[in-house]
This record gives structure tokens, sequence and C-alpha cells, in this order.
């Protein structure tokens, strides 16, 4: 994933291949899920209890038991099929049913962030901020 938004987009943030011991700390207080295809790994989502260190939560209504949206990756060779909308909708139940009332994330603010695809998908921007010289949106569904 890493690679194809470097080659399309430049170098960003998004540039930063993923390493064993980032991955164990970004779901040590989350649920991960995947989507497999004939055993092969095509997409998965990352939700977790904890707010990520990067969100601000000023910036969202006050919610009892929110659940963060951390990462979400689809294989980049099925991208443009809908496996992330299908994604985005496993991901909804599974809050409802956690349960939680509001799902919330960040995306980049840039043409390798996905916020158009949060925004087409029902989620409310509540702000745009800059973080370690990165732009972000935040996001947020109320359920």
């Amino acid at each position: 994933m890493a690679e194809k938004l470097t080659a399309e987009f430049g170098k960003g943030h998004w540039s930063l291949a993923g390493t064993e011991r980032g991955v164990l700390l970004g779901i040590r207080d989350a649920g991960v899920f995947v989507a497999r295809d004939e055993g092969r790994l095509i997409a998965s989502v990352t939700l977790s209890t904890k707010k990520p260190w990067a969100i601000d939560k000023s910036y969202f209504q006050t919610s009892r038991k929110p659940l963060y949206l951390t990462s979400m990756a689809i294989d980049p060779a099925l991208q443009g099929r809908g496996l992330g909308r299908e994604c985005l909708a496993r991901t909804l139940r599974i809050a409802r049913e956690w349960p939680s009332d509001a799902v919330r994330l960040d995306a980049y603010d840039t043409a390798a962030g996905a916020g158009e695809f949060y925004r087409k998908s029902g989620f409310t921007e509540v702000g745009r901020v800059v973080y370690r010289d990165t732009p972000l949106i935040y996001y947020e569904m109320l359920l």
C-alpha cells in the first residue's frame, strides 16, 4: 500500500511501511478484522477503544463509548471494486454490536488521503488540523 501511494502521490507520511513493532503496538488495544479471498489477505480494519495520539477529542461530539477506526487497508489490486465500502459497512455493524455510540477517525488531507471516501460514506467532517506537518481531517459518525 505504501509503495502504491508513494508512486502515485510522491513521498509523504503514507510512504512509511509498517514495521512488526509498530503493528503490534497499534493493535495492543484494538480489534483487527480481516477479509480473505481463497486464503489471501485482501483487506484489514483496525478498531480501538483507545484514542490514537493524533486525534484531539475536543473536535468531536460528546460520546460515552466511541470507537476509533485507526486503520483500513485494501489490497491495491482490488481497490475501486467496492471492497472498501463493504469493509466500512461491516465496521459499522461491529461498532453497533460492540456496543459503541460513535466511530471516529482521521484521514490525510492530501490527494493520497481517503477523506473523500469517508465523506461519501456518510461520515461528518468535524475538523481539520495539522499534526507533525501532516494535514488531517477528523471524521465522525454517530451511531
